[in-house]
């Protein structure tokens, strides 16, 4: 019999950390590989963990509720597989990636040769080293922290962008750049700790012990009472992460927004004229989302800093083109699935992807893989009929499409015989921007070149 570890999964870019919302398995029951062991949410989709193996379910490692880093084994299953000498390897990797360079003070545990993984990790500093903070690092950070030679009183000292001032693997990374590039004063080499061998070595790092949640979560918001008729409703998770995905956009980047409007009366006609036989031929409806798209990916190559992302004072472009659609959820919410490589797709494709991905959002059938990796982010605020919006930019990106409600109205048409008035499909566009890598005239301009794309809609496509 053999045991085998079952990690956190990688979700996706910039995702750290994931919060158990339901262990779907007991232990003791049998388990077959991909099947659901637990459920779990980020704060940008619900997601589930298949069991990696045939087995038993033998030890649950976090409760429901628990927040937990990506990379830790949550579960452990019994199998008749020979992976032994498998696991061991594992375990010394982990043991030599993850031993600090200081003696911990902890109790070393009589243990026999497998112990499993690291759970969420705080380092106990040595008596003598300076540092009382007892802050919690991820073992993502704890890894680059040994792996740079970063001591402990200095990885106390590196301030923290995260939750709480919690250290980030960006802010560590910032450190070491700095720390090469002669920008921060040089810290005296620490002696490295004789590393124990085998079990031992192992069984120290098992024996840490992991903090208590309160050492991580938020503190407790103090609340006014309410008076008067009022009604008071908690708000659920979704909600929360939404609010504090807002505001940390806001806080992040400085916004700017610019407003066009686009005739789009050749968009409309065309629709009305080719979507019973686009449909019966291609098998899935043609909505004005995917038009959009189409005509929003052929500007972006012409403004590559719309398509980029910011880190530290580096400005990361990014050569492949997915684009983020706002959808709707039945609760009220919005989620923001993701088009992969939209450049690559002709209007058909388009059309598949948008409304495959609308379906699975409102039936919460979304993957992890399906919200990450967008550069750019259309939504349509029209669909809930407002003329216009001023959208928030969806973090890492630094700029994001809002399109109206299309409305008919008179307008002055202009032509070689001279000026009409004509009743034309009116939409007003407005572009959200980071002010710190987009200016206004390159926003300005990216706008006017998307509202352009839409009025030259070729009303003859065959599509």
């Amino acid at each position: 019999m053999a045991l085998v570890d079952l990690v956190m999964p990688k979700l996706g870019e910039s995702i750290m950390e994931a919060t158990v919302l339901k262990w779907t398995k007991k232990v003791g029951e049998n388990v077959k590989q991909d099947e659901t062991v637990l459920e779990i949410a980020t704060d940008k989709v619900d997601s589930e963990v298949p069991s990696t193996t045939d087995g038993v379910l033998a030890e649950i490692l976090f409760n429901e509720n628990e927040v937990i880093p990506i990379g830790t084994v949550i579960a452990r299953i019994e199998t008749d597989a020979q992976t032994t000498e498998v696991l061991n390897n594992n375990l010394e990797v982990i043991a030599e990636n993850n031993m600090p360079e200081e003696p911990f003070t902890h109790e070393i545990a009589d243990i026999e040769e497998y112990v499993p993984h690291i759970p969420k990790i705080t380092l106990v500093p040595p008596a003598g080293n300076g540092s009382s903070n007892n802050k919690f690092y991820s073992p993502l950070v704890i890894n680059i922290a040994n792996s740079e030679g970063i001591s402990m009183s200095e990885l106390d000292n590196i301030p923290g962008t995260g939750n709480e001032g919690r250290v980030t693997k960006k802010d560590i990374l910032q450190y070491v750049a700095d720390k090469k590039e002669g920008k921060l004063a040089a810290t005296p080499p620490q002696q490295p700790a004789e590393k124990p061998e085998g079990a031992i070595a192992r069984a120290r790092i098992e024996t840490i012990t992991a903090p208590a949640p309160k050492d991580i979560d938020e503190p407790a918001p103090s609340y006014t009472t309410p008076s008067g008729n009022v009604e008071i409703i908690e708000m659920d998770r979704m909600r929360k992460m939404i609010a504090k995905h807002m505001v940390t956009s806001k806080q992040v980047s400085p916004h700017v927004t610019s407003f066009s409007e686009a005739d789009v009366t050749n968009m409309v006609r065309w629709r009305e004229k080719v979507k019973s036989q686009f449909e019966k031929l291609e098998g899935t409806k043609i909505t004005y989302t995917p038009m959009f798209i189409a005509c929003v990916t052929r500007v972006i190559k012409r403004f590559p800093y719309i398509n980029c992302s910011v880190e530290g004072d580096r400005i990361i472009l990014k050569k492949d083109i997915n684009i983020g659609m706002a959808t709707a959820l039945p609760s009220g919410s919005l989620i923001v699935p993701v088009i992969k490589n939209a450049d690559y797709l002709n209007l058909v494709g388009l059309s598949k992807s948008v409304n495959s991905l609308a379906e699975n959002a409102r039936n919460n059938r979304l993957k992890p893989d399906d919200i990450n990796g967008g550069t750019f982010t259309v939504t349509n605020v029209g669909t809930f009929g407002s003329l216009m919006g001023t959208p928030i930019i969806n973090q890492p990106q630094v700029a994001i499409l809002a399109v109206g409600a299309i409305k008919k109205r008179p307008m002055v048409i202009e032509t070689p015989e001279g000026d009409s008035i004509g009743i034309r499909h009116m939409m007003y566009l407005s572009l959200s921007y980071d002010h710190r890598v987009v200016d206004g005239s390159v926003g300005a301009s990216f706008l006017t070149e998307v509202a352009k794309e839409f009025e030259n809609w070729d009303i003859n496509s065959k599509w």
